[in-house]
């Protein structure tokens, strides 16, 4: 029971890093505007840790004797990351990520707990996850004091 429990948090975990994969993309590109640069480029550079991240998840669960799912079975969850309609709009995306990185701690987090005493080499690896996602959350909550002290068009 144990195991299932934790194929599915895996499961869930590689579902969010690629949801994360598509929305960093799309918002590193669709930006505009004054503030955005920076924003721009620390997405466009996540895009291609957060895939890691999936390549890991996915890795592991072939070790457990699991396929990662497939495109039609993957969760989609992430509403407030989604790219705004006004491309300037940077607040909300530096919002979206913030939800995001806290929802990839929690499901982390949850992992490290479900595996101890039973899987170390998961723990191990939710770990190090956690240990990346703690660090994205902490530039873009700088992004957002920033944001909030100066302004989005500062």
């Amino acid at each position: 029971m144990k195991q299932k429990t934790i194929v599915n948090l895996l499961q869930k975990a590689y579902a969010a890093e690629l949801e994360t994969v598509a929305n960093y993309l799309a918002n590193s590109v669709w930006l505009d505007g004054l503030r955005a640069e920076e924003i721009k480029e620390s997405l466009a550079a996540d895009v291609t840790e957060e895939l890691g991240h999936a390549q890991k998840l996915a890795h592991r669960l072939k070790v457990l004797g699991v396929a990662p799912k497939g495109s039609l079975d993957l969760e989609r969850t992430q509403k407030s990351l989604q790219p705004p309609a006004d491309s300037t709009d940077i607040m909300s995306v530096v919002k979206g990520v913030i939800d995001a990185e806290k929802d990839a701690i929690s499901t982390y987090k949850t992992i490290i707990k479900e595996c101890e005493g039973t899987d170390y080499v998961t723990q191990d690896l939710a770990i190090s996850l956690l240990a990346d996602e703690e660090q994205h959350l902490c530039l873009f909550e700088g992004f957002l004091r920033s944001l909030e002290k100066h302004g989005p068009r500062a």
